[in-house]
């Protein structure tokens, strides 16, 4: 099959077909230039979608450690890098399918070009031997009617009697002239005839056909061209296919890295403050005096009584029993009424008084009900933290565990910053070594001041880490005293007819924990065992405050820059000190904002 034996009248439809196949070629890469920008477009969203949701890491606190925070942020790299994925398919299109296509449309036109012209050549060349044998036709046809023309002239003259002879011979002339034209023009017609068939013939079976079938080879490679470009289309795609595969599988593995029991420990790691839970409150006991009340007999005395013991529980008391900041008061009782007291007679007769539980249940309420009076760490440490301003250098600021933590981190970063600074100390030893060697490669005295500066750079570092070390022995030691701590307290329980229970004073220390005597004594008696503990605890040691400090919080003492207080109770590892001024004024104090100094003799009474 040619297009030059079949179709070798069909010159304008080739033409027509021919340049529908370059456009059609133009507007494959038209579509693929589309694509291209849709790739590009979509990579660029994809980085700015990343960019938007990737972590901005200005310190390295900010740094996820979650692993869900990891497993996303894992995913968004593994976005990024299915966005670089998308960027080289476009570049591959765009060079393989796109450039390709618009190289090949160019040299079509030109090859198409160059073929119809000379198809058009040929076709005039045709036309113009055509028309110089219809030329000849013509002339041959013109000349042979006037060659008639003079035969029918000199037939009539000759066949005329009127005619003279020289006319006749004029005619005869005439006649022979143009029969001799006519040969002439007769034998010019043959040979264009001749001519024309020729061209003709070799027009039809050898020109246009030479021209048709470039151009049908042209059209086939177009043809074959755009199945290329076809396959190198879906080439591009199916080539980033493992590389996108990986990025899925990376997104699957960050998902599958998730641990939820690693981030609820992380939380813990990251809020444990290494303070002991608060003890348990104490019961206090406002019933007391209505059983030595009993014992005395009268219920005026028990009025009287009942007023001392109120003005002592609130002093005597209140002293015996340490609390988080301070010695916690004591609310007043409600006086007590006759009608709170009642009078019940046993079988022989006896009388005996008996009491309400409407004072206890009162209380009681109160207890429940009341505001509280001790506030929480976390809020004592809200309310003075935020008047420290900057952090300190030791961290602490902080709470134990946090502050172990902070100087760890930094211990580790100055040991790498050791480290790095050893290694620029032995590549300049060495380097100064080689120049001592080859002085013409260098100096070595040039080397000197760097040498000097990375060893004073190496003393500080070592300096840094030696009192981070010491801070952070400080808090490990603190920590460990601190699990040997104990909070403990004693309920009272209430006893009929007159027998109390030994009632336990709370105290932080579990050497200071003093219980009451377990035998019953007389009212007057139990008064004073109970209250003659009025004695203030005794100083074991002094300290100077460094820091000014307002101590606003409730169980706080303030105090001002180089002021001298006694040291009462050492620091637990809770950051405070509790200290006592002269006047007998006592509160806790920040134990970073003084300097301590204990007497060895009167720590342990």
């Amino acid at each position: 099959m040619s297009w030059g034996t079949e179709l070798w009248d069909q010159f304008d439809s080739l033409d027509k077909h021919t340049q529908w196949g370059i456009d059609f070629l133009e507007r494959y890469a038209k579509f693929v230039k589309e694509r291209i920008e849709i790739e590009q477009n979509y990579a660029k969203q994809l980085r700015n979608l990343v960019k938007k949701y990737c972590p901005k890491r200005s310190s390295k606190d900010e740094e996820p450690r979650f692993t869900s925070c990891i497993a996303f942020f894992n995913i968004l790299n593994e976005l990024n890098d299915y966005a670089g994925q998308r960027e080289v398919v476009a570049e591959e299109m765009a060079h393989r399918v796109y450039g390709e296509l618009m190289r090949y449309a160019h040299e079509l036109k030109t090859e198409r070009k160059m073929h119809l012209q000379e198809g058009r050549k040929a076709q005039q060349y045709l036309e113009m031997c055509w028309k110089q044998m219809d030329n000849s036709k013509k002339k041959f046809e013109r000349e042979c009617r006037e060659a008639e023309k003079a035969q029918q002239s000199y037939e009539r003259l000759d066949n005329d009697t009127n005619a003279t002879k020289a006319d006749v011979e004029k005619a005869k002339q005439q006649l022979n002239l143009r029969t001799h034209m006519a040969d002439e023009n007769k034998n010019e017609y043959a040979a264009q005839l001749q001519n024309f068939n020729g061209e003709q013939h070799k027009h039809f079976y050898v020109v246009i056909p030479q021209i048709y079938k470039q151009l049908q080879e042209m059209d086939e490679r177009r043809t074959v061209k755009l199945s290329e470009c076809y396959r190198g289309f879906a080439d591009s795609e199916r080539k980033v296919i493992p590389i996108i595969s990986k990025c899925l599988e990376g997104m699957i593995l960050a998902a599958k890295s998730v641990d939820e029991r690693r981030d609820s420990q992380m939380v813990v790691d990251s809020f444990k403050s290494g303070f002991e839970p608060p003890g348990d409150f104490p019961f206090e006991d406002y019933s007391q005096h209505i059983y030595r009340t009993i014992s005395d007999g009268t219920i005026s005395a028990s009025k009287q009584e009942s007023g001392k013991v109120d003005a002592k529980t609130t002093v005597g008391k209140a002293k015996g029993k340490l609390w988080l900041f301070g010695k916690k008061p004591k609310p007043q009782s409600p006086p007590l009424t006759p009608a709170s007291l009642l009078t019940s007679s046993t079988s022989n007769g006896s009388q005996f008084l008996t009491f309400s539980i409407e004072p206890v249940h009162y209380c009681m309420n109160e207890i429940k009900t009341g505001k509280p009076r001790i506030p929480s760490f976390r809020s004592l440490k809200r309310g003075w933290s935020g008047k420290m301003g900057p952090a300190l250098e030791d961290f602490s600021h902080l709470p134990p565990e946090q502050r172990r933590k902070k100087l760890q981190q930094r211990i580790d970063e100055l040991n790498r910053e050791l480290q790095k600074e050893s290694d620029q100390k032995d590549a300049l030893n060495k380097m100064k070594d080689v120049y001592e060697k080859n002085p013409q490669m260098g100096d070595p005295g040039s080397l000197q001041p760097k040498l000097a500066e990375t060893m004073n750079n190496m003393d500080r570092l070592r300096m840094e880490i030696h009192k981070n070390e010491a801070w952070l022995s400080e808090v490990e030691g603190k920590a460990g005293g601190r699990g040997d701590r104990r909070h403990s307290s004693d309920i009272n329980h209430l006893v009929t007819q007159g027998r109390e229970s030994p009632e336990g004073s709370y105290t932080d220390d579990a050497n200071q924990e003093v219980r009451g005597p377990s035998q019953q004594h007389s009212h007057h008696s139990e008064f004073d065992d109970e209250f003659e503990d009025d004695d203030p605890l005794p100083a074991i040691g002094h300290c100077k405050a460094i820091y000014p400090f307002d101590g606003h919080n409730e169980g706080t003492l303030a105090m001002k820059e180089g002021e001298v207080l006694y040291i009462i109770e050492e620091d637990k590892g809770d950051g405070w000190t509790r200290a006592r001024r002269q006047n007998g004024e006592e509160g806790y104090v920040p134990t970073s904002y003084i300097d301590v100094t204990l007497e060895k003799n009167s720590k342990g009474s």
